[in-house]
């Protein structure tokens, strides 16, 4: 993937210099030092923005992290995550802040909540354009935050309500400006790094300061160079990340002590690395998978790259020499990329997303292998159809799917019943937070007593995320109104646990209202 280019930024682009430099407009200079800078941006407000208003809050996880943030704003208390009127110690408060403000500004909108990964999806392509022309030149960078744009997880991303684009942002920004300080000498911008990698731990914890931490300490011990860990402000910079993060973790402990260390550490930290949260996701090629499709349509030239670069690639393994053959920011890339896959490799718990802050030197890599102009031609050619395509799904499929995956529709057909006093329970399938969201009806789940005890959120355990509210199929009254959104799966068991004279009333995505009077 990094092959060898060794082109010079001032050689190749020296023909524009000559009519720019010497622009008396200051802004046609901007522009014609910065050019693909404003394209990439106009191409991210195109795809990352396009549609987000049609795009409902889905489930199982948008609606979390939508919901919490509404309870937050409706409680007034901007510092505690909660929901269902719980406190919720899945995430820090990074990205439910960006929520809070978000809905300050915009109101409680899919176009509100979608906002800030948008932004953020932006300042990720052209924070990879800043740093691949910082190691190459504007037309490396240039094809770099293309490729990046353009993958369909990335796309994904951007459009999607979860933590992964900011910590995206900060995480890969803090490797960068740490790759920069160190290669042109600019100690000032270590704090920089710093700084980001304490809004990552703000983001997801102290994931946010141990993977760039991990993937330095390779970088520097591959290259046995120890002596920039004297250089790199390491005392003041960690008390800068450590104090950024204690901003909110302080508080946090404070307030609910024990509570929020055996939540927030003990359940979705160190549970969550020694104990799968889906355990049918352990698989060796689970992450290899998500390449292949979260890299889409660049993960197609694996092929091409294996004919052109794999028999040099083998002799060099084979030889020892795979390492020497790098030079400095090649070394600096791979072990990004590879230390990423093998942190989380090394994890119980697997998640497509996880693997996420691995495109940047991807995406350089690949931009690098392409060094003639044919070749770049159709890098342009195939991320403008991509592009194209992936605005038009925007507006024709996506809010379909987002449609099916929501309880919106659900929530319309409960909140026009003309029964306002009548309880509303959830029977069957995945809880569908998003019903809660849009209705303002925290509808209790109906299962078993027995049920009930293995689902009760005790000690660390994956239990303790069941914040929903539950009641039980025994306590339930044989008679009187009720309404009940059924899993379009579980209808017949619905019907058989409570007999009795239902009526289906309508449907929304995959839930099912009956109701009996």
């Amino acid at each position: 993937m990094f092959a060898s280019y060794t082109g010079n930024s001032k050689q190749e682009e020296g023909y524009s210099m000559e009519y720019w430099e010497n622009d008396k407009a200051p802004l046609l200079r901007v522009y014609h030092r910065h050019w693909p800078a404003f394209l990439l941006f106009l191409l991210c407000l195109i795809l990352f923005f396009a549609a987000n208003s049609q795009l409902l809050i889905t489930d199982p996880v948008e609606s979390n992290y939508a919901l919490t943030a509404k309870e937050m704003l409706a409680s007034g208390d901007w510092l505690s995550p909660r929901i269902y009127g719980n406190y919720w110690y899945d995430k820090p408060w990074l990205f439910y802040g960006e929520l809070l403000l978000a809905f300050q500004l915009f109101g409680e909108t899919s176009y509100a909540a979608r906002f800030f990964p948008a932004v953020f999806g932006t300042i990720g392509v052209l924070q990879t354009y800043w740093f691949a022309q910082k190691l190459y030149n504007r037309n490396i960078g240039f094809l770099s935050g293309l490729i990046m744009a353009t993958s369909v997880e990335y796309f994904y991303l951007a459009k999607a309500v979860i933590t992964d684009m900011t910590l995206f942002v900060t995480l890969d920004g803090a490797l960068m400006l740490f790759y920069v300080a160190k290669r042109e000498t600019r100690p000032r911008l270590f704090y920089g790094a710093y700084a980001l990698a304490g809004l990552a731990i703000l983001t997801k914890g102290p994931l946010g300061l141990v993977l760039p931490g991990l993937i330095i300490l390779a970088y520097l011990a591959g290259n046995r160079d120890f002596h920039t860990l004297t250089h790199m402000k390491l005392v003041r910079g960690l008390l800068l990340a450590l104090g950024i993060a204690t901003l909110w973790y302080g508080p946090m402990i404070a307030r609910h002590g024990i509570d929020f260390l055996t939540g927030f550490i003990g359940v979705h930290n160190v549970l969550r690395a020694t104990v799968s949260e889906h355990p049918r996701n352990n698989t060796w090629w689970y992450y290899f998978l998500i390449f292949l499709m979260g890299c889409f349509p660049w993960s197609l030239s694996l092929p091409w790259l294996w004919k052109e670069y794999g028999k040099r690639l083998t002799d060099r393994i084979k030889s020892r020499t795979f390492w020497k053959s790098l030079d400095d920011q090649q070394r600096f890339l791979f072990l990004w990329g590879s230390v990423t896959w093998l942190f989380f490799e090394c994890m119980a718990t697997k998640y497509p997303t996880y693997t996420f802050p691995y495109l940047p030197p991807l995406a350089i890599g690949l931009a690098c292998t392409f060094p003639t102009l044919e070749q770049q031609y159709w890098i342009k050619r195939t991320a403008l159809s991509m592009a194209l395509l992936l605005t038009v799904l925007s507006f024709v499929l996506a809010p379909q799917l987002c449609q099916q995956s929501s309880a919106w529709g659900a929530a319309q057909v409960v909140t026009a019943l003309p029964m306002p006093e009548v309880p509303v329970y959830v029977y069957g399938g995945r809880y569908p937070v998003s019903f809660t969201y849009y209705s303002g009806i925290p509808a209790p789940r109906l299962v078993t007593r027995q049920r009930l005890r293995e689902l009760r959120p005790e000690g660390i355990s994956w239990n303790a995320k069941n914040m929903m509210p539950f009641a039980t199929l025994e306590d339930l009254p044989d008679k009187g109104p009720l309404v009940v959104l059924v899993d379009r799966s579980s209808q017949k068991d619905f019907l058989q646990a409570l007999p009795g004279n239902w009526e289906k009333h309508g449907e929304g995505g995959r839930w099912v209202i009956w109701t009996r009077e």
